[in-house]
Order: structure tokens, then sequence, then C-alpha cells
């Protein structure tokens, strides 16, 4: 056999296998996007679930861009003839969710909808949303769904773990947030206030008494502040750096893939990648040497190494628990606090006598005096108080309101 031949068999083969491969990828995306996802659908039907038929691949995606659109076209065709102008509408679900509101007319307040290969369940009456809140079984738990982009966010930390993994970080973590410990944090958070009340404050009288305050950044840097006092104790700076590491690394990961998922691209060493991938060792080394450095200090950090640490589990594993629930605490305490306590503000500026009831207990229970645990737990007009940033952040609503600041 000639050279030639050679050559020409090889491609013959070489074209085979690539058909073969193009073949068998073909037939994985077909059983990821469509079949699986149709077995789903179909066991839900069998239990009198139903919902609106998917499209291949992209599931209910096209009716969700489709009725968003049209919210949009009848909220400007409503300005245009002059009604609700500037109306404020409390009830988000049209305009925000309009594809839910229509699933619900059509298929009751419980039905499936799928985006990609991944099957969603909507529940919307009350007495199953009671039963799956009060649910203790460790088979219910969150969706895995995108758990692998997630991962240099969450890690194994306690956001994304399920079942028994979910239960032992439970039992070493709950008991820092129980109520004996939150109060020694009050304090905390007061003193974090009063630094942002004497910054609005110098705004204003350089500004004649009145001006105008976007407090969104202002809030936000006030719940990292107390995040990273909490958490950190003396080391709240580099505890800061931490926050602001985390959030350009939740940036660099914000963007979800479902084919990168699928295929394995995210291992892929991409400009993207790469950077989130030297983030997240940044972060690690960075809380580590937070570890090292905290001794016998008395913070949330340090208690969660010692029950870590009292566990038995070996040093890695410890690490990996300090590392990943640290950023799981990032996010459960920062961006939703903050957003929190924004919207808390401006319902309060909304409604002047919830305002003036707020103003006079804390003049009544407080007398002059800094907010502390003793005052918060007398006050009664606004059950808001049972989260002491809540209520800190009405205390800075009732001086602000004296000191005629604006927001």
């Amino acid at each position: 056999m000639d050279a030639a031949a050679v050559v020409a068999m090889a491609v013959k083969v070489l074209l085979s296998l690539s058909c073969v491969a193009a073949c068998g990828l073909a037939t994985y995306l077909y059983y990821m996007l469509w079949v699986a996802p149709r077995r789903v659908l179909a066991e839900f039907k069998r239990q009198g679930i139903g919902g609106p038929p998917p499209s291949f691949p992209y599931g209910n995606l096209a009716d969700m861009r489709e009725a968003v659109a049209a919210a949009k076209a009848a909220r400007a065709s409503t300005r245009r003839s002059g009604g609700g102008g500037r109306d404020i509408v409390h009830d988000y679900r049209p305009a925000v969710l309009p594809f839910y509101e229509k699933w619900r007319k059509e298929h009751g307040p419980i039905f499936t909808y799928s985006m990609g290969n991944v099957v969603f369940l909507h529940v919307s009456r009350p007495d199953v949303v009671r039963d799956i809140n009060l649910c203790v079984s460790l088979d219910l738990g969150k969706s895995s769904y995108l758990k692998a982009t997630h991962e240099p966010l969450f890690g194994g930390g306690i956001l994304k773990s399920n079942g028994e993994a979910w239960l032992h970080q439970r039992k070493i973590i709950a008991p820092e947030f129980f109520l004996d410990k939150v109060k020694g944090m009050v304090d905390l958070m007061v003193d974090s206030a009063q630094t942002l009340l004497r910054s609005w404050e110098e705004r204003v009288d350089k500004n004649d008494g009145i001006t105008d305050i976007k407090i969104d950044d202002d809030i936000r840097a006030y719940s990292a502040d107390v995040i990273s006092i909490t958490c950190f104790g003396s080391s709240y700076i580099k505890g800061k750096k931490i926050f602001s590491k985390i959030r350009e690394l939740q940036q660099a990961v914000s963007k979800p893939n479902v084919l990168a998922e699928m295929t394995g691209l995210r291992f892929f060493p991409t400009m993207r990648n790469k950077r989130a991938w030297e983030l997240q060792e940044q972060i690690r080394t960075l809380i580590l040497e937070i570890v090292k450095e905290s001794g016998e200090d008395r913070n949330l950090l340090s208690a969660i190494l010692h029950s870590a640490s009292s566990s038995k589990v070996a040093l890695n594993e410890a690490e990996n628990f300090i590392v990943d629930n640290c950023k799981s605490i990032y996010f459960a305490g920062y961006e939703s606090t903050a957003v929190t306590a924004a919207w808390c503000l401006m319902l309060l500026g909304l409604h002047p006598e919830w305002q003036d009831r707020v103003r006079e207990e804390v003049h009544e229970f407080c007398g002059g005096r800094p907010l502390d645990t003793q005052s918060l737990q007398k006050m009664k007009s606004v059950h808001l108080y049972s989260h002491p940033l809540y209520a800190v952040s009405q205390f800075c609503v009732s001086i602000l309101q004296e000191k005629n600041i604006r927001e």
C-alpha cells in the first residue's frame, strides 16, 4: 500500500470518527435539552400539574420574553393615554413577572415551566407554600441549577449545600445567629449608623441645611461596615477588601451559561474564567490570613472557626468551611440587607405618620442616648424592629427628619 492510500484511509477514519463524535454530541444534547426535561414534565403531569408547553431547545424562554414585551407595550400605551403616569404601584408582579400572571390564569397557582433543560415548579398556593417551608426532610433542598458555575462564589458553603452537608454546617453556624448573640451586635450596628449619619450631616451643613442624597451606595457601605466589624473584629479593613473582591468575583460569574455548564467549557482557561480563578484564590488567601491573625479576638469568624475545629474535621476541610461560609455570609447579609434597609427608608418616606410614631418611641425609650438592645425591645409600633439592622435604619430616619435631610 502506497503513502497516498494510507493518507486517504487515515482521512476516512478521521472523518468517520468526527461523524460519530458529532452524532454522539447531538444525541447527548437532544437528550439533555429535550428528553430529560420532558420526562420530568410528564411526571408532574401524572400528578395533575400542568403548565405551558416548552419549545426545543429553550423551553419557555420565548414565551417569557413575549409576555415581558407585551407588558412594556401596555404600560407605554397607558402612559401615552395619560393614565397612571406617576402613581406608585406596590404590586410589582404584572410589570416584572408578567408571564407568571399569565400562566397563573391559564394553569392555576401551581404549574411547571422550563428554561433550557431546567424544569421549574411554580407554587403560589398558600397552604402548599406553608407545607414546603415547614418540611424538614433533607430530600427537599436547594436546586443544583448552575451550582458548578457559582462554585467560585459559594463553594461548598451552606447557601449551596444540601442534605447531610447542609445539616452539618447549620449545626455549626446557626448558634452564632441566635437572638442572644445578635443582641450583642446592636452596638456595632449603631456605631456604624452614627458614622453614616455624621457624613450625611456634613453634607447637609455644606448645603444650607437641605440636600438630596442618593442613599443606595451609602446603605451598602453601611451594611458592609457592620458585617466586616462583626465578622472580622479589628481586621475589618481587610474584611472590606475581601468584600470588594467578592463583589468583583460576583460580577465575573454573574452571566450564567447553560451551554458551558453542559459541555464543560467552564473549565477552559478563558479570560473570564482565569480572572474568576484568580479572584477566588486571592479571597481565600485573605480570609485565611485573617483567621491566623484573629487569635483570641471575639468575632463571628473566630467563633465559627472554633466550632469547625472542634468538629474534628481535617485541616483542609476546616479551611474550606471557613472560606466558603465567609463568602456565604457576605451574600446573605450584605446585598440583601442593604436593599431591604433602602426599601424600609423609602416606605417610611412615603408614610410620614409612621416616621412620627418611630420618632416618638425613640425619644421615649432612648431619651437622647444611642439605641441599645433594651430600648429596641420596648418599641412596639413597628414589627420590623425584630431585625436590628432594620431598627437602626428606622433610627436613622428619625434623626434624618430632624436634620431636614431629604431622601
